[in-house]
């Protein structure tokens, strides 16, 4: 699956819905960063080597908000009209070039 069919799915679900007079890039990008918030609560007071070697369950959940993050990614990157790949493209050559 690509990045354009994620996102024209994620649109069926905001229309549906009618989610799309909440979806401002302020309140996608805030969102995001809740669901950071939430993945970044698993890793809490974790070891370094726990943090690693997470239960099923936790891992699971992980997973979950991941993909939470992702799905906001994408539609800010649909209301800013970025293209995902493009960005994302662009970063890593950027850090190739700084970093290699």
């Amino acid at each position: 699956m690509n990045l354009v069919e994620l996102t024209e799915r994620l649109h069926c679900i905001r229309d549906r819905n009618d989610w799309r007079q909440f979806h401002s890039p302020k309140n996608l990008a805030m969102a995001a960063s809740v669901e950071m918030a939430e993945l970044v609560e698993i890793f809490q007071w974790l070891s370094e080597d726990q943090s690693r070697q997470l239960p099923a369950d936790k891992l699971a959940h992980a997973g979950q908000e991941v993909g939470d993050i992702v799905l906001y990614l994408l539609l800010l990157c649909s209301e800013l009209g970025l293209d995902m790949e493009q960005v994302v493209r662009s970063k890593l050559a950027d850090s190739e070039r700084r970093f290699s």
